[in-house]
């Protein structure tokens, strides 16, 4: 990418990545401004943050300002409270109340980091927007002799040029799960400096060079926007709905205190005696909570997903041979995008039985990337990011509800 003094939005949240990456691209020679956004401020939080969640709290804003400051760049607050109650909090309560289990960061990148923050860099003259997630860029040029139409089977491609997400140099950090939902224009208009750095530890080494105040900030790891367990923030913000645990086969031996409480899996906070104990499943009509001893119910092999998008913006052929995930911190699995069966909606089969299916949950479609070496990694090192969807339902739930 030619320099020639491009202007560059910097989504600066206070930590160590969005900071280096700032850093990157002001030593790099560009027009950085850098941009913290606040998110949403719940009525229930304790007044020690004037209620904003951690993300957002005062001394995140203030760190943030003081990398701007050491980087000598303009630093401007952007409140996205209404936004972000309306488009990322709203949807992860909504389906919490509808017994699923939600990733309201993959929402999030789509329509607020990449959505929002995008179209406001673009009104200010922007020419890019930079994260500090961990993921790569790839821009490919196709020309009429190349062979990656076939090999990835994609058809009726317009453009000429493509514009790919790969896994990160790091693949413990990774982070290309949550960005399934970005679309081609939005890639167009993104830089990720920090998917080429090898490990955190490396991150912060950065930050000490550049003298930046936040080389020891600690990592955020749960939900951005719920301060304390999410157990809590249900509590607060969602009405107590009892109903009845039962096993497979229908007998009542508890009762759980709503359905949102609890995700496909688990095994602790049960309260139920001879366990132990596993949920399988959600009787959504009923409200029942159901349970079983046997942990192989859990494994299943083909699922449902729904609101399907394809990074490339076309469809490909199928059956396509793919890896998935279906939770961030799952192993890449190897599945098969069977078919379609209705808009924007498709048949997964994984070619080994998957624990804990759990609709809500993104399942994202990986391939491997055989393409020249990408910022040091080899040839076939780097997975590439081809899309994914919201799990809708296991087939053996689907059936069972049929």
């Amino acid at each position: 990418m030619k320099n020639n003094k491009l202007k560059i939005v910097v989504a600066m949240s206070g930590g160590v990545d969005s900071s280096v990456a700032a850093a990157l691209l002001k030593q790099q020679g560009y027009d950085i401004v850098g941009i913290f956004m606040k998110f949403w401020k719940s009525s229930f939080d304790d007044k020690k943050n004037g209620g904003w969640n951690r993300c957002c709290a005062f001394e995140a804003q203030q760190r943030a300002r003081a990398v701007a400051r050491v980087l000598n760049i303009p630093f401007y607050v952007l409140n996205l409270e209404k936004q972000f109650k309306s488009k990322v909090v709203d949807y992860f309560l909504q389906e919490a109340r509808a017994g699923r289990t939600p990733n309201p960061c993959v929402i999030c990148n789509k329509e607020i980091k990449f959505g929002l923050l995008l179209d406001k860099a673009m009104a200010m003259g922007a020419d890019f927007v930079a994260t500090g997630h961990y993921a790569r860029l790839l821009r490919e040029i196709l020309n009429p002799k190349s062979e990656i139409l076939n090999k990835y089977k994609i058809q009726n491609l317009k453009s000429k040029t493509v514009f790919k997400i790969l896994e990160a140099k790091d693949k413990n950090k990774d982070q290309s799960y949550f960005l399934w939902q970005l679309n081609q224009k939005q890639l167009s208009r993104i830089l990720l400096p920090i998917g080429e750095i090898a490990s955190k530890a490396k991150a912060r080494d950065l930050a000490r060079k550049f003298n930046l105040p936040v080389a020891q900030t600690k990592e955020s790891q749960e939900i951005c926007f719920v301060k304390d367990k999410v157990a809590y923030f249900f509590k607060q913000t969602i009405e107590p709905k009892k109903g009845k645990i039962t096993t497979k086969q229908g007998k009542a031996i508890g009762q759980h205190q709503g359905l949102w409480f609890y995700t496909i899996g688990q095994r602790k906070g049960l309260n139920l005696s001879q366990g132990p104990w596993f949920v399988v499943d959600k009787d959504i009509k009923n409200n029942n909570l159901i349970v079983s001893k046997n942990e192989k119910d859990l494994l299943q092999k083909e699922l449902i997903a729904e609101n399907v998008n394809w990074i490339s913006g076309q469809e490909p052929k199928l059956p396509l041979k793919i890896k998935a995930k279906i939770r961030y911190r799952s192993e890449l699995a190897s599945a098969t995008v069977k078919e379609k069966i209705a808009a924007k909606k498709y048949k997964v089969v994984f070619s080994k039985p998957q624990r804990a299916i759990t609709p809500g949950q993104s399942i994202v479609f990986y391939l491997l990337h055989r393409s020249p070496a990408v910022g040091g990694a080899k040839a076939g090192e780097a997975s590439e990011l081809l899309g994914g969807g919201i799990i809708e339902l296991q087939i053996a739930n689907l059936k069972m509800q049929n």
